[in-house]
């Protein structure tokens, strides 16, 4: 076990399952005492079960590190203000918050249901926004704190999945926001888009794809440019072992690096990034209005097709 985040405590939301059980459980290693908290609910956020949070928990135990279930829905923010809640009442302080919480209902954009895109917003970008707001609170008077969001590549564009785009740009957005709202008090927030097996994603799904059906690949969505081919795996797992995604999320929650502040980070395999930000490629300028008739001739030079 390390001590990276000796006598620091940690919560975890969707951390029964997954990437989160998999934060969670480095957490712990590395020292931190951590507030397991999972719904246990089925991919498309219905239904709820303590087993999973309170087989994380015994992972945890077994293993020498301390831990305590929790099993509040923090899409409601009574559901949030409790878990944040639950670190004071169990350790005493809260210093490090990973939002993993999540679900995923897909439909074309044309059977999209109202209640199904609400519930995948509610449940991962809300989720973010409850808990955040009150472990805030804290991070503001104790003048520290360490935030991580899980979100995905889907707002790049991704079939079926409208609510789930929604509510991962949401998560960066709010991840953004909350860098600025925070920032000044010593504390960060960042967000990472991994790629990784679980419930909600099957794992490299592209690996599989034909390449003339599924097109443009996430790296070139993502404007990142193609990613090195890995001729031989060679770790202790499986290459889209959510596992992988831990190191990097657990190191965004030490005091290692803190100028590391409102960024998004991509992990998959062997292999972690940064996106840029976005940027604005083109300009043209008018001393006045435009009209439709300037429009016709100025905006194919905007988007690089015009003389």
């Amino acid at each position: 076990m390390g001590n990276r985040l000796e006598n620091k405590v940690a919560v975890v939301t969707g951390a029964g399952r997954g990437i989160g059980r998999a934060i969670a459980k480095l957490l712990a290693e590395e020292g931190a005492k951590v507030i397991v908290n999972d719904k246990g609910s089925e991919v498309d956020g219905s239904g709820s079960s303590n087993d999973p949070a309170d087989s994380v928990v015994e992972e945890i135990k077994t293993s020498g590190g301390e831990a305590v279930a929790n099993y509040l829905d923090v899409s409601e923010m009574s559901g949030g203000e409790g878990l944040i809640q639950s670190a004071i009442d169990n350790f005493g302080q809260i210093d490090v918050l990973v939002n993993s919480a999540g679900s995923r209902i897909d439909r074309m954009i044309y059977q999209m249901t109202p209640k199904d895109f609400d519930m995948v917003v509610r449940n991962n970008s809300k989720s973010v926004f409850t808990t955040t707001k009150f472990a805030g609170i804290l991070f503001r008077q104790q003048k520290s704190g360490r935030i991580v969001n899980l979100t995905s590549d889907s707002g790049l564009g991704d079939v079926a999945r409208s609510n789930f785009a929604a509510a991962s740009e949401g998560i960066i957005g709010v991840t953004r926001t909350t860098a600025k709202d925070l920032g000044k008090y010593g504390i960060t927030a960042n967000a990472i888009s991994p790629i990784a097996k679980t419930r909600l994603f099957a794992g490299l799904v592209e690996e599989y794809n034909i390449p003339e059906v599924f097109s443009p690949t996430r790296d070139e969505r993502a404007g990142i440019g193609p990613s090195p081919e890995i001729q031989e795996w060679d770790g202790d797992n499986e290459i889209d072992d959510p596992e992988n995604v831990a190191p990097l999320a657990v190191y965004l929650c030490t005091y290692a690096s803190p100028n590391i502040n409102g960024y998004v980070l991509g992990a998959r395999g062997g292999s972690y990034y940064v996106y840029s930000n976005p940027e604005i490629e083109t300009v043209v300028n008018k001393w006045g209005n435009f009209n439709m008739d300037e429009m016709d001739v100025l905006f194919p030079k905007i988007i690089g097709t015009g003389s």
